[in-house]
């Protein structure tokens, strides 16, 4: 049976939620949340199949994934959930780990563990904006017999009054943009080295009859 981040459920009623981010900055005994049954059917469908994708798994924090993700009616995920009040803010110590159907652990307790690991605080494991650094992917997927504490290790964003604040979403965009534009750069440059545009091209076709 595959095993998946992300994944846990609120103690009192085990209903089923994904963990957007692990520790809310400012409040490290809060954490971000999406109760699956409160989403429509294509909503749910779209969450879950990000959650299993390798980006959702190579996240640290899932609304990292959220922010590249697109809902079938075409609006941004992570923007999607919040504007529609669907991203909430609950006690750490009221959310289960439950990677798989045997395993679980209190998120209240994986953030001390983790972050003791670190020789950091719970509260330094939130990402501290468009510059906060992220964790590395493990080199291999969690499965069978996981250990939900090495599956993570630092980082979140959002919230302060149960859904994200305008602010704070556009400091995940911003996260995102410079990423993503570094990630451009590079690969425009890779393409140059091995085929030069048709503007380079000409140019050198010119030189060479001169």
């Amino acid at each position: 049976m595959p095993s998946f981040k992300h994944v846990g459920r609120v103690i009192a009623n085990k209903r089923k939620v994904i963990v957007a981010n692990r520790v809310v900055p400012g409040d490290p005994s809060h954490c971000l949340v999406i109760q699956t049954e409160n989403l429509s059917a294509d909503e749910h469908d779209s969450l879950i199949k990000t959650v299993e994708s390798d980006a959702g798994q190579n996240a640290y924090e899932f609304s990292e994934a959220m922010a590249r993700a697109v809902l079938p009616d075409g609006r941004n995920m992570l923007a999607g959930f919040h504007t529609t009040g669907k991203i909430r803010k609950v006690p750490t110590k009221d959310i289960e780990m439950t990677p798989n159907n045997n395993t679980t652990i209190n998120l209240n307790e994986l953030n001390s563990i983790i972050a003791e690991q670190q020789g950091v605080t719970v509260a330094d494991l939130a990402l501290k904006g468009p510059n906060g650094q992220t964790v590395q992917p493990a080199d291999s997927p969690i499965d069978e017999k996981v250990d939900p504490i090495a599956a993570y290790t630092e980082t979140t964003q959002p919230i302060d009054s149960g859904v994200l604040t305008d602010e704070q979403l556009a400091a995940q965009y911003r996260s995102q943009a410079d990423a993503l534009f570094k990630e451009a750069k590079a690969l425009r440059e890779q393409a140059e080295e091995l085929v030069p545009t048709k503007k380079t091209v000409k140019k050198k076709i010119v030189d060479e009859k001169a």
